[in-house]
């Protein structure tokens, strides 16, 4: 689980400053080299599936070796739940880091404030930002500079078994989080189906909290905004969707039940993300019927506007990097619209280019259902460090919320305790 800045990481900021070679600033603005004479070997961390999506990359890398024959590169694949510790102790230790990371876009902000990656404002890495789709360029950003570049991105959405909507008689997908709930209702009463089954994951409250108006935290008034009236709004409405409309929630292996009730059939409706359809459809509902998963935007709250956390990962490059102007051109050439539409036809996952969206890709019933709610709803996740540490409090109060072992109000104003602890210096309403 992420942590905040400690005091031995900040000294760390100070020596990686004095001693990276070439990591400053100065770096971005210092005349690039020419391709053709950047040479060296430089060690990339993949995060990606290393059974499935991992033999696309390790091509890509090869091809990028034959166009820069003066570069090498090591790749090495490292687990996605190991790779955070493992990068910022190198990175804090200044031993072993990898030359360029592929890194989950909530931890960009955490290691930018850290001074583990380089700003690429400037360099070979970031060429023509303007083909990016605006919510994932967005994750890469902190404190006005540029931090990474988006490699793949990814959303949360309404996923739902259109077979089971239709013999309910619902002609649409909710727009609504009070659709949801008597959609439910009226899918149990007429299939004997749940509406949904609800995920205690604090990941997939985030919908619930944007919809609703409500956030985590406002930096830019340094306030604490995870216990107001919008918040509180909003997980009474999670509290009535477990209550209401969830199949029983075994909190123990709450994600792995609920994709097994989903793909069967015992469920209509998830909030979940495009990594879950090659999953979904092995069951019976979806199996060899593909065109019976249907896709929808989370529901929209009292505000009106449906949104959810925008995912996925970038390429950062390490700060410290002694390869940055090979590092630059590998993130650029992993990252072009090329390699883009490479990784989607071979992996199915999302690209982060416009340019990406080929007929072909596109062509990809996961790829085309989400590509519009991607665009109508993504956002990105409070910029703070310290965000991934306020999802461990946030989890563990949504859970007692839900358990019915706290009420909302007190459960939200304990976890605004706790996130006070965690952001120094921010107020509490």
């Amino acid at each position: 689980m992420r942590r905040g800045i400690s005091i031995a990481a900040a000294v760390t900021v100070i020596a990686l400053s004095a001693t990276a070679c070439g990591g400053s600033d100065d770096n971005a603005s210092s005349k690039p080299k020419d391709p053709k004479d950047v040479s060296g070997t430089i060690t990339y961390w993949d995060t990606s599936d290393a059974a499935n999506e991992a033999p696309a990359y390790k091509a890509l890398i090869s091809e990028f070796e034959a166009k820069y024959p003066k570069i090498k590169v090591n790749y090495q694949n490292v687990p996605f739940t190991d790779v955070e510790q493992k990068f910022k102790s190198a990175a804090k230790s200044g031993k072993g880091a990898p030359d360029v990371v592929r890194t989950d876009v909530g931890l960009m902000a955490e290691y930018a404030s850290l001074g583990y990656i380089a700003p690429l404002d400037g360099t070979a890495a970031l060429k023509d930002t303007s083909d990016f789709n605006t919510g994932p360029m967005n994750t890469a950003k902190y404190n006005g500079k540029t931090y990474g570049v988006p490699s793949v991105t990814d959303t949360l959405a309404l996923l739902y078994n259109k077979d089971l909507l239709k013999k309910a008689g619902i002609s649409k997908p909710p727009a609504t989080w009070d659709e949801f709930i008597a959609d439910s209702k009226t899918i149990k009463k007429k299939t004997g189906a749940y509406g949904t089954y609800l995920n205690p994951d604090a990941y997939f409250l985030l919908p619930l909290l944007y919809s609703n108006g409500a956030d985590m935290a406002q930096p830019s008034e340094k306030k604490i905004t995870i216990s107001d009236a919008a918040a509180v709004k909003a997980l009474t409405t999670a509290k009535q969707i477990n209550d209401e409309a969830s199949m029983k929630v075994d909190f123990a292996n709450a994600y792995q039940n609920m994709q097994t009730a989903f793909k069967n059939g015992k469920v209509a409706m998830l909030v979940q993300g495009p990594w879950s359809v090659g999953d979904d459809l092995t069951g019976k509902a979806f199996k060899g019927k593909e065109s019976n998963l249907g896709y929808a935007p989370v529901p929209a709250g009292e505000g009106g506007k449906a949104q959810a956390p925008t995912g996925g990962h970038n390429l950062a490059v390490y700060q410290g990097s002694g390869n940055l102007d090979a590092s630059y051109l590998f993130t650029q050439f992993m990252t072009s619209t090329k390699s883009q539409v490479t990784i989607a036809e071979k992996t199915g996952t999302l690209p982060t280019r416009k340019s990406a969206y080929t007929d072909k890709v596109t062509s990809d019933a996961k790829i085309a259902g989400f590509k519009p709610i991607l665009e109508q709803t993504a956002r990105p996740r409070v910029a703070l460090p310290q965000v991934g540490s306020l999802f461990t409090p946030l989890a563990q109060n949504y859970v007692k919320i839900l358990q019915g072992d706290t009420s909302v109000k007190s459960g939200l104003d304990a976890t605004a305790k706790e996130f006070q602890k965690l952001l120094p210096g921010y107020s509490i309403g």
